[in-house]
């Protein structure tokens, strides 16, 4: 028999309160994806590839906290999915940056959807 795998801390118990009152925080005070750096549309809602949703910065598996404001940015659902659990790391001047913007916009979502309708 498989063994089921264990649910994230963000998703259970203690953890789970203070991701949901931060990621409401997230969702009033940001408006830009922090991976592609275009606008997010809070009218379009889960699945729609464009629709709003919060990123790890740091994935919990690689070590990051689960429910920190600081480790939650705005990103579009494709964007995250397309991140997946990769970190970029770059050294500047000696000092190391952690960043996700290092992907391409993959599609043009708003005109396949577009398109979509009108076939």
């Amino acid at each position: 028999m498989q063994q089921k795998k264990p649910r994230r801390a963000d998703h259970q118990g203690p953890q789970r309160h203070l991701y949901e009152h931060n990621r409401k925080i997230i969702f009033s005070t940001q408006k830009i994806c922090g991976i592609c750096g275009k606008p997010v549309d809070f009218s379009l809602k889960f699945p729609d590839p464009m629709s709003a949703t919060c990123d790890h910065i740091i994935p919990i598996d690689k070590g990051g906290d689960p429910s920190s404001i600081d480790n939650l940015q705005l990103a579009h659902l494709c964007c995250n999915r397309a991140k997946s659990d990769d970190i970029v790391r770059r050294v500047k001047h000696k000092e190391e940056v952690i960043t996700n913007r290092n992907l391409p916009q993959h599609a043009d979502w708003i005109s396949y959807r577009a398109n979509k309708s009108r076939a």
